[in-house]
C-alpha cells in the first residue's frame, strides 16, 4: 500500500479526540509529502538537525514535534519552529528550552516524559520528580513564561507480552489524572502521548490522546 493509502487507513481507525504524530525520522522528503499532500499537518522527528533540514525545506503550516531524547545544547537549533517537545526528562532541559524560547520570543509546548518501561535504556521521570518539577515551575513561573507543560509521554516496553503494555499505559494514564488537576498559566495537562506501531490502539484504550505512528504509515527502516 502507499503511503497516502496507509495514512488514510490509519486515520480512519482513529476516535477524534486522538491526535496522530506521523513519525517521519529517518525518511525522505519526498514520502513526507506524499503524507502532507494526504492531509496530515503533524510529524514527529528523533533527530534535531534531521527535523530542522526538513522544517526548512517544507511547507510552514507543519507542527513538527521533537519525539526523541533531547540533548540541552540542541534545543538552540529547534527553538524557532518546534511546536511540541515529547521526551522533557529535566529541570535544566526546561530551562533551556525556556530560555531559548524566550529568545526567540515565542512560548514552546512540552511533555514531560514518564519512565514506565522495565527497560535500562529508556528516559523518563518517576512520579516524585514529576511532581516535584511541576511544584518548583508553578512556583517560579516569573522565570518560565516561555514554556506551557501541557501533558505526559511515555513509552512502554519493547515486548510481545500486551498485557505487561497494558500495565505500563494504565499506570500512565494515573499518573496523568493524578496529576491534570494541577491547573496553572504554564502547567495544564491535556495530553497524554503513548502508543506506537505496534501499540497504539492499546493506548488508545488506555486514555492516550496522541500517538505516534512511523512504520505503519512510511513502511520499515
Amino acid at each position: 500500500m502507499s503511503i497516502k493509502n496507509n495514512l488514510l487507513q490509519i486515520k480512519s481507525t482513529l476516535p477524534s479526540t486522538v491526535t496522530l504524530v506521523a513519525v517521519s525520522k529517518t525518511k525522505p522528503i519526498p514520502d513526507l509529502m506524499e503524507a502532507y499532500d494526504a492531509g496530515q499537518r503533524i510529524f514527529g522527528e528523533n533527530k534535531i538537525q534531521e527535523m530542522a533540514e526538513k522544517w526548512e525545506a517544507m511547507p510552514k503550516d507543519i507542527e513538527w514535534h521533537m519525539i526523541g531524547h533531547v540533548q540541552t545544547n540542541k534545543v538552540k537549533f529547534m527553538a524557532p519552529f518546534v511546536s511540541l517537545i515529547h521526551g522533557v526528562d529535566s529541570l535544566k532541559l526546561l530551562h533551556e528550552i525556556n530560555r531559548q524560547a524566550k529568545k526567540n520570543n515565542r512560548i514552546i509546548d512540552c511533555l514531560l516524559q514518564i519512565y514506565i518501561a522495565e527497560e535500562e535504556s529508556k528516559f523518563g521521570l518517576d512520579e516524585d520528580e514529576l511532581s516535584g518539577i511541576i511544584r518548583f515551575i508553578t512556583q517560579n513561573n516569573e522565570i518560565y513564561k516561555n514554556i506551557r507543560i501541557v501533558g505526559l509521554m511515555g513509552m512502554a516496553t519493547f515486548t510481545d507480552n500486551q498485557e505487561q503494555i497494558k500495565k505500563e499505559f494504565t499506570h500512565l494514564k494515573s499518573i496523568f489524572d493524578n496529576h491534570k488537576n494541577l491547573k496553572s498559566e504554564i502547567c495544564n495537562l491535556k495530553s497524554l502521548s503513548m502508543g506506537m506501531s505496534g501499540d497504539y490502539q492499546l493506548a488508545i484504550e488506555c486514555g492516550s490522546t496522541m500517538v505516534r505512528i512511523g512504520s505503519s504509515i512510511f513502511g520499515g527502516r
